[in-house]
Protein backbone atom coordinates (compact mmCIF):
# COMPACT_ATOMS: atom_id res chain seq x y z
CA UNK A 1 0.00 0.00 0.00
CA UNK A 2 1.65 3.23 -0.99
CA UNK A 3 1.43 6.43 0.50
CA UNK A 4 -0.37 7.78 -1.98
CA UNK A 5 -3.22 5.16 -1.34
CA UNK A 6 -3.46 6.40 2.64
CA UNK A 7 -3.59 9.64 1.53
CA UNK A 8 -7.01 8.95 -1.02
CA UNK A 9 -9.12 6.58 1.22
CA UNK A 10 -7.77 9.44 4.32
CA UNK A 11 -9.44 12.32 2.04
CA UNK A 12 -12.16 10.27 1.27
CA UNK A 13 -13.27 9.23 4.59
CA UNK A 14 -13.01 12.62 5.94
CA UNK A 15 -14.78 14.03 3.39
CA UNK A 16 -17.46 11.10 4.08
CA UNK A 17 -17.53 12.63 7.52
CA UNK A 18 -18.34 15.53 6.66
CA UNK A 19 -21.07 15.13 4.08
CA UNK A 20 -22.66 13.15 6.61
CA UNK A 21 -22.50 15.05 9.51
CA UNK A 22 -23.20 18.82 7.94
CA UNK A 23 -27.13 18.37 8.07
CA UNK A 24 -27.07 17.12 11.62
CA UNK A 25 -24.77 20.38 12.21
CA UNK A 26 -26.81 22.54 10.43
CA UNK A 27 -29.76 22.02 11.75
CA UNK A 28 -27.56 22.60 15.63
CA UNK A 29 -26.50 25.56 14.55
CA UNK A 30 -30.08 27.22 13.03
CA UNK A 31 -32.02 25.80 16.69
CA UNK A 32 -29.17 27.46 18.65
CA UNK A 33 -29.28 30.87 16.22
CA UNK A 34 -33.33 30.68 16.80
CA UNK A 35 -32.60 30.66 20.61
CA UNK A 36 -30.31 32.78 20.51
CA UNK A 37 -32.24 35.63 18.97
CA UNK A 38 -35.59 34.78 20.81
CA UNK A 39 -33.12 35.29 24.64
CA UNK A 40 -31.87 38.45 22.99
CA UNK A 41 -35.30 39.68 22.09
CA UNK A 42 -36.86 38.63 25.32
CA UNK A 43 -34.06 39.53 27.34
CA UNK A 44 -33.94 35.64 29.34
CA UNK A 45 -30.18 34.47 29.61
CA UNK A 46 -30.73 31.29 30.98
CA UNK A 47 -28.12 28.73 29.66
CA UNK A 48 -29.60 25.49 29.54
CA UNK A 49 -32.97 27.10 27.47
CA UNK A 50 -30.89 25.76 24.43
CA UNK A 51 -30.46 22.03 25.16
CA UNK A 52 -33.39 20.88 24.82
CA UNK A 53 -34.43 22.50 21.37
CA UNK A 54 -31.06 21.57 20.14
CA UNK A 55 -31.67 17.79 20.96
CA UNK A 56 -34.99 17.57 19.65
CA UNK A 57 -34.21 18.85 16.40
CA UNK A 58 -31.22 16.63 16.27
CA UNK A 59 -33.13 13.65 17.00
CA UNK A 60 -36.00 14.96 14.10
CA UNK A 61 -32.71 15.36 11.88
CA UNK A 62 -31.45 11.79 12.75
CA UNK A 63 -35.10 10.22 11.79
CA UNK A 64 -34.95 12.42 8.62
CA UNK A 65 -31.37 12.09 7.60
CA UNK A 66 -30.40 8.84 8.98
CA UNK A 67 -31.40 6.28 6.29
CA UNK A 68 -29.02 8.73 3.67
CA UNK A 69 -26.32 9.15 6.34
CA UNK A 70 -26.19 4.94 6.88
CA UNK A 71 -26.60 5.29 2.84
CA UNK A 72 -23.55 7.43 2.30
CA UNK A 73 -21.50 5.28 5.01
CA UNK A 74 -22.25 1.85 3.73
CA UNK A 75 -21.66 2.79 0.17
CA UNK A 76 -17.34 4.34 1.60
CA UNK A 77 -17.09 0.87 3.21
CA UNK A 78 -18.34 -1.33 0.39
CA UNK A 79 -15.78 0.41 -1.43
CA UNK A 80 -13.15 0.13 0.77
CA UNK A 81 -13.58 -3.62 1.41
CA UNK A 82 -14.27 -3.91 -2.14
CA UNK A 83 -10.64 -2.69 -3.14
CA UNK A 84 -8.88 -4.71 -0.58
CA UNK A 85 -6.91 -6.34 -2.64
CA UNK A 86 -5.75 -3.37 -3.71
CA UNK A 87 -4.56 -2.13 -1.40
CA UNK A 88 -2.27 -5.27 -0.24
CA UNK A 89 -0.81 -5.19 -3.79
CA UNK A 90 -2.70 -8.47 -5.01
Amino acid sequence: MTEGQVLDIAREAIYTIIICSAPILIISLVVGLIISIFQTVTSIQEQTLTFVPKIIAVFVGMMIFGSWILTNLSEFMTSLWSNFSVYLGG
